[in-house]
């Protein structure tokens, strides 16, 4: 009875912390400051996912933390619903804070992968980055628009890992009134 427990509790662990993984042959890169990360970042494109679905002018919000992690805020406007959404987790490094791989969490212990696949190393301009799978896909940018070539760019990369890019969501940022 115990062998079978403790078997239970490996074979739960080994779970958890794959959902905080990479997709195989995708790595997070190196150099990574975590200072100039900080503020807010506009989301740009996506793969569907449940929790966004049916959000506009999504944004999130990068802040420190007094426990060395980070607090992350996200934020979309709900259509349908005619409101604000708004999500706020914490981020803690998986290994090295010099390397752009994360867990997140918005629900108690449950973490999962966010890993920062490609990135304007020079100004911070924008980013990509993948949950533990090839199922989960963002770009950001420090701008509500991103320039076709940094997306094409990204968009292949984001192909040759596996992702399936026909299946992104370009996200609409346009001011609250403002005609579709």
């Amino acid at each position: 009875m115990v062998a079978t427990r403790i078997a239970m509790l490996c074979c739960c662990a080994a779970l958890l912390a794959s959902c905080a993984g990479t997709p195989a042959g995708v790595e997070p890169v190196g150099g990574f400051e975590v200072q100039r990360y900080l503020g807010t970042w506009y989301e740009i494109a996506r793969l569907d996912h449940p929790f966004e679905r049916g959000l506009e002018r999504i944004t999130a919000t990068y802040e420190l933390r007094d426990d060395g992690g980070l607090r992350v805020i996200n934020r979309g406007y709900d259509v349908a619903g005619d409101e604000w959404r708004e999500a706020i987790g914490k981020a803690y490094f998986v290994g090295s804070p010099d390397v752009g791989q994360l867990k997140v969490s918005f629900f108690g212990p449950f973490y999962g992968g966010y890993n920062i696949i490609s990135l304007d190393q020079e100004r911070y301009d924008w980013v990509m980055i993948c949950g533990p799978s090839t199922a989960y896909l963002w770009i950001l940018s420090r701008q509500p628009e991103l320039s076709h070539e940094v997306l094409d760019r990204l968009r292949q990369l984001a192909q040759g890992y596996g992702f399936d890019t026909r299946q992104l969501i370009f996200v609409e940022h346009r001011p609250a009134g403002a005609a579709p």
